[in-house]
């Protein structure tokens, strides 16, 4: 029996490795399109598959509901959020989803730091200096000595913190779950709320999933409560913290830079409003897109629709 099967993975699609291999192996009838795929385009397709291996396209119930009433069976998330894909909906419909946890925090950490070291040490507009030939030399600050508050210290916010250490930055977190053994290890001092962490962060690490208890988590009640000038580095999601708050903050210089891999709209819509601030740097969403990530997540998502498929 072949499956026809729907890829919708930039990422998946675009890094070479042995997940191509693999997943052509099967022999599946594959369509390929470009992500991430909005429901209105789902809906119209959705019924044709048996599985899908997608990045953060919107299965919402509608999408699900049509797919049920079709051949689907397995959604495979290459990646780690499933806050696009409605759960509920497809447990009543028995689709499985399974998703790649443990697979980005090596990456995602690294960038953690790849945007965070580039907006204190002003790299971008010193490289944009340089390429018009001109010979300005800004003022950068240290993060030595600085302190970081980590929201989410799951896999990848552990990661952040191992880093964090060898750059010489005292480390709060705020997580559900408290790994005494890793704090001990790595001096990292927890709080019971983040109240506390966005208060005395200089830097803020946004880390967590989103559901609807970390929605918003950075929002206009708590902006006047951070420390003043505090970067925030989000390569989780958007929705963790509130648009309008952010730009509040910016705009009164609470916020003294927004960096950041995500956003609530992606692609980005034309003339969005982090775009009016030189302190905000915004990356397409390649926190995870190594080719060694790529390689590891692509074959763990084939792995999983396999498992769906063929009851393994």
């Amino acid at each position: 029996m072949s499956y026809k099967i729907l890829l919708t993975s930039t990422s998946f699609q675009d890094a070479p490795g042995k997940h191509h291999s693999i997943l052509d192996n099967y022999n599946f009838n594959i369509d390929r399109l470009r992500g991430p795929i909005k429901e209105e385009v789902l809906f119209e397709i959705i019924q044709n598959y048996d599985g899908v291996i997608c990045g953060d396209d919107d299965f919402t119930e509608k999408v699900i509901t049509k797919g049920a009433e079709g051949k689907l069976k397995a959604i495979s998330k290459y990646g780690i959020g499933l806050d696009r894909i409605n759960l509920d909906t497809a447990k009543k419909y028995n689709i499985q989803v399974k998703n790649c946890p443990g697979v980005n925090h090596v990456t995602v950490a690294e960038h953690v730091f790849a945007l965070l070291l580039s907006s204190i040490k002003n790299i971008i507009p010193e490289y944009l200096y340089m390429k018009d030939q001109k010979w300005v030399r800004l003022i950068g600050t240290e993060i030595f000595g600085k302190t970081i508050g980590i929201l989410g210290l799951g896999n990848v916010g552990k990661e952040v913190a191992i880093r964090a250490n060898a750059f010489g930055l005292k480390v709060l977190a705020f997580d559900k779950y408290i790994d005494i053994q890793f704090s001990e290890k790595y001096n990292v001092t927890y709080f019971n709320n983040i109240e506390e962490i966005i208060a005395n962060s200089d830097i803020i690490s946004l880390n967590m999933s989103l559901d609807e208890t970390t929605r918003n988590i950075i929002n206009l009640n708590n902006i006047d409560q951070l420390k003043s000038g505090v970067i925030i580095v989000n390569t989780a999601r958007a929705g963790l913290v509130d648009q309008n708050a952010i730009l509040q903050g910016l705009q009164t210089k609470k916020i003294g830079a927004y960096l950041t891999d995500v956003l609530d709209e992606e692609p980005i819509v034309k003339d969005h409003p982090f775009l009016n601030f030189n302190n905000v740097i915004i990356t397409p969403h390649i926190g995870s897109r190594t080719y060694e990530n790529v390689e590891k997540q692509g074959i763990m998502a084939v792995d999983n629709l396999i498992k769906i498929l063929f009851n393994k």
